[in-house]
């Protein structure tokens, strides 16, 4: 596994969104003893996506209770033009809140009351994952192409047809990891242990989430899927197909 070196880390724009100052605080005390030094904090959702466009964060840590509009819509809003792994912060337990997070967009998801390391360990598991990627762009790679569509993993790039497709972090990194496995029947604890990480054994929801995302964008019939196959009790199989 990567490890961030602490040049890395003080580069990383952290942008906390938080209607409670005590929580900002917090957590920015905590995140500067781990390294981090280019942190960003706001109380309210509009601040939160001005802000976004000013300084194109590296890592958004978003809660979802905020004073002008939740973090379900800000997070929409952010995603029209950002890419960049968002984490929610929420007093909300239940698996359909959590579900509404991940299907606008969020890659993880903190229930309060949480530790601050907890989250500043969340915030380096997605920093890890990737330099991952970059870290593989760097080697001597590679078009993958199946059907219609191409991952140019130099670029980090996914396009269908002439399309350039908009992925989420965690979902070309779920892309990815299933097309280097393809015929093969996937776990779904596999599958969150090498995309989502330790810790994740049971949030099988957050990949169903995500399957049905990549579904949407590249499947011609996403309800009928041709490559991202289902395999009841099982998991999930990327068929490639024939190249078109």
């Amino acid at each position: 596994m990567l490890n961030l070196n602490a040049s890395e880390m003080s580069k990383k724009r952290i942008l906390l969104v938080d209607d409670e100052e005590d929580i900002l605080n917090l957590l920015e005390t905590v995140l500067i003893k781990e390294g981090f030094q280019n942190i960003h904090k706001v109380t309210n959702g509009i601040a939160a996506i001005e802000i976004a466009q000013s300084i194109e964060p590296d890592i958004i840590v978003l809660d979802i209770m905020l004073p002008d509009m939740d973090g379900y819509e800000v997070c929409k809003q952010l995603r029209e033009f950002t890419y960049s792994p968002i984490i929610f912060l929420s007093a909300k337990s239940d698996d359909v809140d959590k579900l509404l997070g991940l299907g606008v967009g969020g890659d993880d998801y903190v229930t309060k009351p949480f530790s601050p390391k907890e989250v500043a360990y969340r915030i380096k598991a997605q920093f890890r994952r990737a330099d991952q990627i970059k870290q593989n762009k760097n080697s001597e790679t590679k078009l993958i192409t199946f059907g219609d569509i191409e991952i140019d993993e130099i670029k980090a790039e996914v396009t269908k047809g002439n399309h350039l497709i908009n992925l989420t972090a965690k979902e070309y990194q779920l892309l990815l990891f299933l097309v280097k496995h393809p015929n093969q029947i996937l776990s779904k604890e596999l599958i969150l242990d090498r995309v989502w990480g330790k810790g994740y054994e049971g949030h099988e929801n957050a990949l169903m989430v995500h399957m049905h995302h990549l579904r949407q964008k590249l499947e011609n019939e996403p309800s009928l899927p041709k490559y991202f196959l289902t395999q009841r009790g099982l998991g999930y199989k990327f068929v490639p197909g024939e190249k078109s």
